[in-house]
């Protein structure tokens, strides 16, 4: 996206804690992401020899570092220079020569190379209000090959407003305990006040109006997470 005197600074939007390098080193074991599952998914969907996949938001880079072993090219973006550096530790202890490693967001991202096959985001959109969801997901959109898949995991609603005092509060009450081990509480509490998680209900037109056929859509019991796999068209 060419630069607007009235497009937002993204990195402001990114939460101050993915900006500090101390929190950011302790970012994996808080998170607690295993990438095998997502990988062995996203292997059913076609990654594997010959496929690119950008990843956007990339955090530390778990997904993008395992699914560039299985790919041929892998774009780990992120809008942290914190998260950037710890990308590019990783890489260099790790001697990954397929994954390349870039300092942009989801609003100024420009791909250099032609239309990817994949493109895979996994807790960054909620970071946006929707007005700039929307026009993150088209450019998603377009950089992906006409059948070209989208993988997107997210902290999204699919309860009605009525139920937001019981859903959410039970989804406080699981919070972790332990701040080193997970999100706690407070943090979530946070998040409710500051990011920005949708409705599915609103974020699926979303999808579909970027030019994305939604395939297959999953929604957690919980009423707070759910995943999408989408096709462009």
């Amino acid at each position: 996206m060419r630069y607007r005197s009235w497009l937002i600074d993204e990195q402001s939007y990114a939460g101050r804690e993915h900006l500090d390098s101390e929190y950011v080193n302790r970012y994996d074991r808080k998170a607690g992401f295993d990438a095998t599952n997502e990988i062995a998914n996203l292997s059913s969907l076609g990654v594997g020899p010959g496929t690119v996949l950008v990843d956007l938001g990339a955090g530390t880079g778990e997904l993008a570092f395992a699914a560039a072993q299985i790919c041929d090219q892998v774009i780990a973006v992120d809008v942290s220079p914190a998260m950037v550096e710890a990308m590019r530790a990783k890489a260099q202890m790790r001697g990954a020569t397929n994954l390349k490693i870039v300092h942009a967001g989801l609003l100024t991202y420009e791909n250099q190379g032609q239309p990817v096959d994949f493109v895979y985001t996994r807790h960054a959109l909620h970071h946006l209000p929707d007005f700039w969801k929307t026009i993150a997901l088209g450019r998603m959109s377009r950089l992906l090959k006409p059948g070209g898949t989208l993988r997107l995991i997210d902290l999204v609603f699919s309860f009605e407003p009525n139920e937001a005092d019981h859903v959410i509060e039970a989804w406080l009450e699981g919070a972790s305990k332990e701040p080193e081990l997970g999100w706690t509480r407070r943090e979530l509490e946070l998040h409710l006040r500051q990011e920005y998680s949708t409705y599915t209900w609103l974020l699926e037109p979303m999808l579909r109006r970027a030019g994305l056929e939604i395939v297959d859509a999953a929604y957690a019991g919980s009423k707070v997470h759910a995943s999408y796999t989408c096709v462009k068209r």
